[in-house]
């Protein structure tokens, strides 16, 4: 019988795949509600029992655990260890479930930037003529995509994924970045970049972050073993890929890496653009190099690309005041980068910060900020490194989790935007506290945007 641990989209996705190979699948869910409650009643057409509850124990029988976003110290899968029951993921399943001729892996794990750049490398390989498919923690459940008719998947992981996947060997493997985040679920930072790292115990090719610290930690041991390419935002080395003027330039995949260069790209080629997201094309050129993308396909990936939502997106201009939407930046080093790319900001900030500091991020932000309104659960800590560190910058705390606080909250950042400013959310916490998602605190912003927009349009018009 196989335990699944967890009635999210993973957990119900491995739950069809098993009963579908004709598995006794039981299914755990601390969380009870409409939509599981919904779920379970259609896991049960095909025979998968649904049992909500914190467990008290194993289901008896069980000979192997698939967990799906449990951390590894919830007493079930500690226990389930004890007692000889191998615990695995979804990511593991999914690579043990291949058949023969399974399409190869480009996987990506980091702490920002993941399905901006699952995305660009999906568009690279589509460009090339691949059958390209995006898969994992982009929102497809690998368990799905690997019997499916892509001839290559583009797999976003995140740090959840990679810890229990003892055996996935990855044709490409990239860490993006590694700054603090998910620290109340791997209990560390150290073991928070071990998950990360674990991408790279049997790639064929290592693909890091030159720039980042840890991400170059993390890919130091498996130089001179596996083929391990740097990529950067300066210039490139033999063995890189990087910038030169405005130019993404490989020296890694071509015939004499230390005479020769080929141009990939150009800035003009990226959308939105940001040095951050520069990073994230660099990323996404290098993983399709190492898969024989040519360089027309790669430019040719850049301009076909679509933003995700929520991300840097332009929503309106009010009054010569740019409202920007970066509802994904979910914690302090993706808020960093949004901060990064405007000059002038009323910042909105505030939500979880899952025990993450943001002193540095408000210490390097402090002289773009015009002023900042803070809300969430969380807001004090921000205003408190706020105070110590921009200490003349005018904030506003917006208390309350009913929904018209985002109204306010806009409100109150147009009272302190002047002409030329950006008022930009990037809440460096997640959205949890208020908000179903992320995307619905975006667009909570977006509609109050859009709402005071229409107003002045009014009253411009002497309405």
């Amino acid at each position: 019988m196989i335990c699944v641990a967890g009635l999210g989209v993973s957990g119900t996705a491995v739950a069809r795949a098993m009963a579908a190979r004709g598995e006794k699948v039981v299914v755990l869910e601390g969380r009870d509600g409409e939509r599981a409650r919904a779920t379970a009643a259609e896991l049960a057409g095909i025979g998968v029992e649904v049992r909500f509850g914190e467990p008290a124990a194993l289901p008896a029988g069980a000979s192997l655990v698939v967990a799906t976003g449990w951390p590894p110290h919830h007493p079930l899968l500690v226990a389930a260890a004890e007692a000889g029951v191998e615990v695995i993921g979804e990511v593991e399943l999914a690579w043990r479930l291949r058949p023969a001729d399974a399409a190869p892996w480009l996987a990506l794990t980091g702490t920002n930037g993941k399905t901006t750049v699952v995305r660009m490398l999906t568009s690279m390989l589509t460009a090339a003529g691949h059958r390209a498919l995006a898969v994992g923690n982009v929102g497809t459940p690998i368990v799905e995509a690997v019997t499916g008719p892509a001839d290559v998947l583009a797999v976003e992981l995140s740090s959840f994924q990679l810890h229990r996947s003892p055996s996935l060997a990855p044709h490409t493997a990239a860490v993006l970045n590694v700054a603090p985040d998910h620290l109340d679920w791997h209990g560390s930072m150290e073991e928070y970049a071990r998950a990360k790292g674990e991408i790279f115990a049997r790639a064929g090719t290592v693909v890091h972050n030159a720039d980042d610290e840890w991400a170059a930690r993390l890919a130091a041991p498996y130089d001179g073993g596996a083929h391990t390419v740097g990529f950067t935002l300066g210039v490139p080395a033999p063995g890189q890929v990087g910038v030169v003027e405005d130019l993404l330039v490989d020296r890694a995949f071509v015939a004499d890496p230390v005479r020769n260069a080929t141009e990939l790209a150009s800035f003009a080629d990226i959308r939105p653009f940001a040095p951050h997201n520069v990073a994230n094309a660099l990323a996404a050129a290098t993983m399709a190099r190492s898969y024989g993308v040519p360089p027309e396909a790669v430019r040719r990936g850049l301009l076909d690309f679509v933003p995700d939502p929520h991300r840097m997106a332009q929503v309106a201009r009010v009054g010569e005041v740019d409202y920007v939407d970066d509802s994904k930046a979910t914690n302090p080093h993706a808020a960093a980068a949004s901060l990064a790319a405007y000059p002038s900001i009323v910042w909105i900030a505030g939500g979880q910060l899952k025990g993450a500091d943001v002193d540095e991020l408000v210490r390097r932000a402090a002289p773009r900020l015009r002023g900042a309104v803070l809300l969430g659960v969380d807001r004090e800590r921000i205003r408190q490194a706020l105070a110590r560190h921009a200490e003349n910058v005018p904030v506003v705390e917006v208390a309350g989790q009913d929904t018209g606080v985002m109204d306010r909250v806009v409100t109150e950042a147009a009272r302190l935007a002047v002409p030329g400013d950006t008022v930009l959310l990037a809440p460096a916490g997640a959205s949890l506290d208020m908000f179903p998602n992320y995307g619905a605190r975006g667009k909570a912003f977006a509609q109050a945007v859009l709402a005071r927009l229409d107003g002045s349009r009014r009253d411009a018009e002497g309405v």
